[in-house]
């Protein structure tokens, strides 16, 4: 284990001398940060915080919304699902320029500008005629919101200073983990009682709000020294990212990572991010992503511990409203609502370990976080596998994971830049969430693999996957050959038996993601036991 004593050394990356007051990034360059949490901090970070949410409700806000798109525009599940996969593909895509851009334009003008470009995509998309514009749309706004989510945070954390980092990113962390929670809820509900077109259309009038209030308490920055832009950089590690997370996210339709429209993109994108890695490493000063940052190691803790949580914990809770609406038949709102002790757990503990990741450092915390989430998830995995009756017991597993969400994920950012000086925030938090986007992806093509796999093996799900097909043929006017009905949909009990493997192959994957997640010990047990001590922008 590396020595407490060295872990609030600088790193070389932070050696450099801080950048003048005229620069964008030199707000908080050698200035004294207040103990407590005032008042124009607080309203910073709610400008953030709403403008974060905004973003984050409208990657999930939509899901509750495919069926009503397939029988609006006349389209089909394969088309209509790209209404996400755009929102969250331009949402990566645009987030490795983050960094450069707040460093280039100023993070306040760039915050402005990402929303505004966010509300015109929400207006367009409210507008839309066509499935395909609606798509293009979502891409315009998912290009917006992929700015702002670095961005606030790199606001957020050069404002508050490392001293109050982690009691403030609590507070603004509550409704960022309610946020993909809330989203189905809130979309099931404006399409029940408005329509669809107000999933968007209420993204406008905040949107406003936000850039209204950005102009009053943001603190006024100039545009940094003209760095050169990498375009290389962003031709390679752009479309490299984009394009392994396509991959990755076919995993669960194609079953397998060894099919070719698994593997050829998540090989090719993984080339591309490989030869920006060389490029940005041994080509260029002034790369656009400076991995030279890993140089930080408290960065580099918190990366690997990021980066290893999210692919272990992300995938297996993406597939619990499946889960509800697969094998206890409830509906996508429904489903929605079953996911609320998540986020109250979630709020439980997160101003607690804020408040205890400044007096002692962010290790300890998440050191109890990550167990929380294996119990949780082995609770669930009990839940899931003992099917309907065991309901409460499952409610109760999540409101456990969110207990240790609440102690891991928020820490974990904050800490990943806590120690970075000013003039580094803003490349530090692209590098962050570049990591969450690759860890979350991974995470969730593996699950999705897993039980993909689980559902292949079961003779009983085929069958009943089978039956269903002709069905649907029966239902369409297709005349069934009775040789064809699988036999084991005849016997006594067909069903019982077909929820049975169904809650089976989910508990599977449950374990397993304890297995995984209680690995995240080892990179965690590296984190600072000690509270940040800001020496870098002296």
């Amino acid at each position: 284990m590396l020595g407490n004593a060295m872990e609030n050394v600088p790193s070389p990356a932070s050696d450099a001398p801080a950048p003048s007051a005229t620069t964008g990034q030199s707000a908080g360059a050698g200035r004294e940060y207040p103990e407590k949490l005032d008042g124009a901090l607080l309203r910073i970070a709610g400008v953030c915080g709403l403008a974060m949410v905004m973003a984050v409700l409208d990657s999930t806000i939509v899901a509750v919304a495919q069926r009503t798109f397939i029988a609006d525009f006349g389209s089909t599940q394969a088309v209509v699902g790209w209404t996400m996969a755009g929102y969250m593909l331009a949402f990566a895509t645009v987030i490795p320029i983050t960094g450069w851009a707040a460093d280039r334009f100023g993070s306040k003008r760039l915050f402005i500008t990402s929303v505004l470009v966010f509300t015109l995509g929400s207006l367009l998309c409210a507008m839309a005629p066509t499935i395909l514009l609606l798509i293009i749309f979502r891409m315009v706004q998912g290009a917006g919101g992929g700015m702002l989510v670095p961005l606030s945070f790199a606001v957020i954390t050069r404002e508050a200073g490392p001293k109050r980092l982690g009691r403030l990113v609590a507070v603004g962390g509550i409704p960022m983990l309610l946020g993909p929670v809330g989203g189905p809820i809130l979309g099931g509900w404006l399409i029940g009682a408005y329509g669809w077109k107000w999933i968007f259309l209420i993204n406008v009038p905040i949107g406003l709000l936000v850039i209204a209030l950005a102009l009053i308490f943001f603190p006024t920055d100039q545009p940094g020294a003209a760095e050169p832009f990498d375009v290389v950089g962003v031709l390679l590690l752009s479309p490299g990212l984009v394009i392994f997370l396509f991959g990755m996210s076919s995993i669960s339709v194609r079953g397998t990572i060894a099919d070719p429209y698994v593997l050829g993109p998540a090989v090719l994108g993984l080339a591309l991010i490989a030869a920006f890695v060389v490029h940005a490493c041994y080509r260029t000063d002034h790369p656009l992503i400076d991995l030279r940052l890993f140089q930080n190691r408290v960065l580099t803790q918190a990366n690997v511990t990021m980066l290893i949580f999210t692919t272990a914990a992300f995938g297996s809770l993406l597939l619990l409203p499946s889960y509800f609406q697969l094998v206890l038949h409830k509906t996508p709102i429904q489903s929605a609502v079953y996911m609320l002790p998540q986020g109250i757990g979630a709020m439980s503990t997160l101003p607690l370990a804020g408040i205890l990741m400044d007096k002692r450092g962010p290790g300890r915390i998440v050191l109890v976080g990550i167990p929380l989430i294996a119990v949780g998830l082995s609770i669930v995995s009990f839940g899931v596998a003992r099917q309907d009756a065991y309901v409460p017991t499952l409610l109760v597993g999540m409101a456990v994971i969110g207990m240790g969400m609440g102690c891991i994920v928020t820490p974990l950012t904050a800490v990943s830049v806590q120690t970075l000086p000013p003039h580094q925030i803003a490349r530090g938090s692209t590098l962050v969430n570049v990591n969450q986007q690759v860890g979350g992806s991974i995470g969730t093509a593996l699950m999705s693999m897993v039980l993909t796999n689980q559902f292949n093996r079961s003779e009983n799900i085929t069958a009943a996957n089978k039956l269903a097909s002709l069905k649907q043929q029966a239902a369409n006017g297709v005349p069934i050959d009775p040789a064809a009905i699988p036999r084991q949909s005849l016997r006594p009990g067909f069903s019982a038996d077909v929820l049975h493997d169904f809650s089976h192959a989910y508990a599977t994957v449950f374990m397993i993601a304890v297995i995984l997640v209680a690995a995240v010990i080892i990179p965690a047990s590296f984190l600072p036991k000690k509270p940040a001590i800001h020496t870098q922008d002296v």
